[in-house]
């Protein structure tokens, strides 16, 4: 087991999931194997990947899941149609986290890799929103600050000011 973890919100998304979801149930996780797959592992969890499918074009994984949990750190934002998979899920139980969108900071992009670019940053009621029209019931929710080592104007408005927000929900449509 993990005594500590390499970043906060690592530690934060565990302590969310532990409050809400068995390790005896089965976990289909958004994204390709990762470092927080990897202590959902370790943590006694039961996790499968996605493959590094591209869901905005493909949910056949979604559809023909088993698992009983679908979790999604990080990863709605990279899509241009996180309807479509929030729709597609078949398990009945949903943990999703998202980068908020800051006032002060424009979404991530990086100038490398094609693939990692923020096309959403949400605000909570948008992805609370984007919840409910594709049938899920919020039980659970939380928002973390993501402070940086830095000095100057941002550095400060992060150490206050919520960067992360996680929840977990339930199908409400069957």
């Amino acid at each position: 087991m993990y005594k500590t973890y390499p970043k906060k919100r690592y530690q934060l998304t565990i302590e969310f999931l532990k409050k809400h979801i068995s390790t005896e149930e089965i976990i289909l996780d958004l994204g390709v194997e990762n470092p927080l797959s990897e202590i959902m592992i370790q943590e006694g969890y039961n996790v499968e990947n996605t493959k590094g499918e591209d869901l905005d074009q493909d949910q056949t994984v979604l559809k023909n899941s088993k698992a009983t949990v679908v979790t999604a750190f990080e990863i709605l934002e990279h899509l241009l149609s996180p309807y479509q998979v929030l729709k597609s899920v078949r398990a009945q139980q949903l943990v999703v986290s998202v980068p908020l969108s800051l006032w002060f900071s424009k979404a991530y992009k990086s100038k490398t890799d094609l693939w990692d670019r923020h096309y959403h940053e949400f605000e909570d009621w948008q992805l609370d929103w984007l919840l409910e029209k594709t049938g899920w019931t919020i039980i659970d929710r939380k928002k973390w600050t993501h402070p940086v080592k830095k000095f100057g104007f941002r550095p400060l408005l992060r150490l206050f000011t919520p960067r992360y927000y996680i929840v977990y929900a339930r199908r409400s449509d069957t």
